[in-house]
């Protein structure tokens, strides 16, 4: 077992640095860790896509801070909850997912963890799944876990109040979201939750069970979200989303198309460099000292190191230095939006116009003339996912192309 760290300093930055609240307060929790204790804590993840996002990054990160003051870290995949479907911020009820869509997703995802959390040698983070102990509830159980909360307490929430004035169903597996998240709180019998704002909701009725069933205190930390100074998140919508099973040069090249105002919310957020290096930072770029496009390279690199390791940080900062600053890539590229779904290289080659025939294409892979995302491909049957992200499709030193679905 690790030494828990009691260091005044590291506990206080660990408490503030992109966190938003704490619940029932900080002096709490900060009393609790100074104390010397090895607490037990944890952040869920529902396998709703294929990837995390950067949005996840930012609580694994958090866990990350935990687990480095020697405190129990379990990285939970909710391959239970996922299947009911978080309605939080939903306008209508989601789509249930299977257990073998929840698990096709999940594959990755302590992989994708592994840059932030170390899951071998001293202290390591478990990763568990929450059908592990949901699957095995029984009706009977069901009924008393959900006799802790009353339905005034679930109606009160904004997006259930605005379906009612817009007339919409809410349904009930909905209201036992909540109930299953507060749940796995009380199987692992946590000390600590931590989530982003909008599960601050979710979080508390695990609070509440806690209470009502083992008689503990758990707190609660919410972390802010990743936006710019005018509030605008970051997301598909925009353009600008990072996952985490992107390839170095196009995680790099995302976070290079934010804007300056996130700049500082990145480094708090999403890396591990201290506050007081950050807020160095801050006032370079308020002083007028720093070009906030060389410092949003730094925010890119840090990121995509702590994921991917220092040298492929490196190749993709080079890539980014020899493409754009350099541009190579010209400043107006044709967008085109073809059918969402996989594409082999050589159809896509074809269906873009970048190749008039798939033999061209063939030759035109194994000469070495065409990029995707600024990477050379080297095998014309490969496939690409067309989706909401842009993909940069580069024939020759001349031919652009920016491909997503319709």
């Amino acid at each position: 077992m690790s030494k828990v760290i009691i260091n005044e300093k590291k506990v206080e930055e660990v408490l503030t640095k992109g966190v938003e609240a704490i619940y029932p307060t900080k002096e709490g929790l900060k009393k609790l860790l100074m104390s010397g204790k090895r607490i037990r804590l944890y952040c869920g993840f529902d396998p709703s896509a294929p990837s995390l996002h950067i949005g996840n990054a930012i609580l694994i990160n958090k866990l990350s801070q935990f687990q480095e003051l020697g405190h129990e870290v379990i990285f939970l995949i909710g391959d239970f909850t996922g299947m009911i479907g978080d309605p939080t911020d939903k306008q209508a009820a989601r789509k249930k997912m299977t257990r073998e869509e929840v698990g096709k997703n999940a594959k990755g995802y302590k992989k994708q963890a592994a840059g932030f959390l170390k899951f071998s040698g001293n202290n390591p983070a478990r990763a568990l799944y929450n059908g592990k102990w949901s699957d095995k509830i029984t009706f009977k159980d069901l009924i008393e876990i959900a006799s802790n909360f009353t339905v005034q307490q679930m109606i009160q929430r904004d997006m259930f109040q605005r379906r009612i004035k817009e007339e919409k169903p809410i349904y009930l597996h909905e209201f036992l979201y909540p109930v299953a998240q507060g749940y796995d709180s009380v199987v692992m019998d946590v000390d600590l939750e931590i989530g982003g704002n909008d599960q601050t909701f979710n979080m508390l009725c695990g609070r509440d069970l806690m209470k009502a069933v083992k008689q503990k205190e758990k707190f609660v930390l919410t972390m802010k979200l990743l936006a710019d100074e005018k509030g605008k998140k970051m997301g598909k919508s925009e353009g600008n989303a990072v996952f985490l099973d992107q390839k170095p040069a196009e995680m790099y090249g995302s976070i290079m198309s934010w804007t300056d105002g996130m700049i500082i919310n990145g480094f708090e957020l999403c890396t591990k460099l201290p506050m007081e290096e950050i807020r160095a930072i801050r006032r370079e770029l308020a002083d007028g000292k720093a070009n906030p496009r060389d410092i949003k390279m730094r925010l890119a690199y840090e990121f995509v190191k702590i994921n991917f390791g220092e040298k492929k940080a490196k190749e993709a900062e080079d890539n980014f230095i020899k493409t754009f600053q350099k541009k190579e890539i010209p400043d107006e590229i044709e967008n085109k939006k073809i059918g969402a779904g996989n594409r082999k290289i050589a159809d896509l080659l074809v269906e873009t116009g970048l190749a008039r025939s798939k033999s061209e294409a063939r030759r035109l892979v194994g000469q070495g003339g065409v990029k995707i995302d600024g990477e050379t491909v080297d095998d014309p049957n490969a496939e690409v996912e067309i989706g909401n992200r842009e993909k940069l499709i580069q024939r020759g030193k001349r031919q652009f192309v920016k491909v997503s679905a319709n």
